[in-house]
Formats: C-alpha cells, structure tokens, sequence
C-alpha cells in the first residue's frame, strides 16, 4: 500500500496558515497565579485543609485547573469531586473531546483524593494510571463530574479509583492510579 501527500491539502505550516486565517477561527485566553504561590500553601497545610483552601477560594488555583475549568465541588477525606465541562477548543481532530481531558480529570481528581489522606509536607505524584473509555465525550456532552476514592493509603504508595460521568450519572471514564508518597524525610520529589 502506498500513501501520497495531495499537493490540494495543506500540511505543516501551510495548514497552520490556512487555519489561522480562515473565517471559523476561535480563540481561548487562559488567565492563572504564579503556582509557586500554590506550592508555597501545600507545605503549611495539610492535604485535606489545603484542597478546601482550593475549593473555597482561599488559596489560588493550578494552572492546569485554570486550563481545564475544574472546580473542586466536594472534598473529604479520601474523596474529591471536580466538576469540568468539555469546550470546542479541546477537540480532537475527529471531533470528538481529546481523550486527554478525561486522562487529566480522573488523574487530578483521584490524586487529590489521595492527597486529602497526607499531613503537612508530605508530597505525591502519579506513578501509574490506567483509564478505560467507556464512550466518547462531545463538547454537547456539557457538565460532568469527575469522582476520585482512595482505594489504599499507605505510608509509601496509595491508589485510588476515579470515575467520570455526565450530569445524568452516565459513564463515561474509569481509572485506577498508584501514587508515589513521600514524606518531609524522604527528600523532596524534584
């Protein structure tokens, strides 16, 4: 089988031109802190007291939070709740929500959930996640939430669970993820 490029369809740059001139173009402005102001509150609180901070305003949010629209809704101990809705500028090229939106939302919500369990200092990152996509996400798809559990937390590793639905309970996401946790003595994480 062999594959030609058309000299009709625009590649590279010429596509990148040809979209930013075209008559259906959009824009999307994303305005954030400085997240080290974030950084800075994560090591004076604990997990729990620190994403309440988030959800209730008193401290600034992520970036990436800010990228995405998440908003914390619920937060408890080994539990968060973010709610997001999906926008026309995180399409992918089939016009669908890129899979990558989902991935961030259950990853963000189970490792908050995990982050509930940790006191004052101690850190954690993903070291694994693992999400099945149950159906496709449309921008008409509109609010959904996205739950994250502790399923074990331990004094080096966590998991947890997460599940992404529509406003109606539908499913359209599940992942499980294993978080590295490290404590004011085993040295930061960079």
């Amino acid at each position: 089988m062999t594959f030609r490029m058309s000299p009709k369809v625009p590649y590279g740059k010429a596509a990148m031109k040809e979209i930013r001139t075209s008559a259906g173009e959009r824009s999307h402005t994303i305005t954030w802190n400085d997240p080290q102001v974030s950084a800075q509150a994560i090591k004076t609180m604990s997990g729990l007291d620190y994403l309440r901070a988030l959800r209730d305003g008193r401290s600034p949010l992520p970036p990436m939070y800010r990228l995405f629209d998440f908003r914390l809704l619920d937060v408890e101990e080994g539990r968060v709740v973010i709610e997001l809705t999906p926008a026309e500028y995180q399409c992918n090229p089939v016009g669908m929500i890129h899979g990558g939106f989902a991935c961030t939302a259950l990853d963000s919500a189970m490792a908050c959930a995990v982050h509930t369990t940790l006191p004052v200092q101690a850190e954690l990152t993903t070291l694994e996640i693992k999400v099945n996509f149950v159906r496709g996400i449309k921008v008409e798809t509109g609010n959904m939430r996205c739950e994250g559990r502790v399923i074990h937390a331990g004094s080096h590793t966590a998991t947890a669970d997460g599940r992404l639905t529509d406003s109606k309970g539908v499913l359209y996401a599940h992942s499980v993820v294993t978080c590295l946790i490290l404590r004011p003595s085993s040295g930061p994480l960079v």
